[in-house]
């Protein structure tokens, strides 16, 4: 359990607001006190809340035009018209290069057309940018053995697990990393 000071951090975390507007993004460092509570905590809800409030960030731009062109791109991945969120998310990633969630849905999106070096290269650039985004490892993972590449694989999610050990995907992981 969390002691009461990892607790208000936490609840802290959760209740602070985007700020993107200021110079630095302070949600730096709500993301380190999150991603801290999960590597910490031994709550399920606690960690699931910590999960939850990460994508929220992760899904915030960093305008409103970019917000715009994030929401159309998903509403595309939506009705399964992933060449249609391809070309959105091609307009975002242009329009707004350093948003990692940007790079990340397009990944998604290529993911599902099964163009895999398409997907892997936006992973890529997703990490870049957020090197702790355990989604986008969890995406570059399910390639991985989609393509047959089970020790490289073993070890992405690996580095996944190991920022986030309470991901489902933590079950696929193979006895001494094979």
């Amino acid at each position: 359990m969390l002691d009461s000071m990892k607790r208000m951090a936490l609840i802290i975390a959760l209740l602070s607001g985007p700020a993107w507007a200021q110079e630095s993004d302070p949600r730096i460092e709500e993301r380190a006190a999150l991603f801290d509570v999960l590597q910490s905590t031994d709550d399920a809800e606690i960690a699931g809340a910590a999960q939850r409030a990460l994508w929220e960030s992760w899904m915030e731009a960093p305008d409103e035009n970019a917000q715009a062109l994030l929401d159309l791109g998903m509403q595309r991945m939506i009705i399964a018209d992933n060449a249609g969120a391809v070309e959105v998310f091609d307009e975002l990633v242009l329009y707004a290069p350093d948003f990692a969630e940007g790079w990340n849905q397009r990944a998604f999106a290529y993911f599902r057309m099964a163009e895999y070096e398409k997907s892997l290269a936006d992973i890529a650039s997703t990490l870049e940018r957020e090197p702790r985004h355990f989604g986008a490892l969890s995406g570059k993972f399910r390639i991985l053995m989609t393509q047959g590449r089970g020790r490289l694989a073993q070890e992405t999610l690996r580095e996944a697990v190991a920022i986030n050990p309470w991901m489902t995907e933590r079950i696929l992981l193979a006895p001494g990393g094979e």
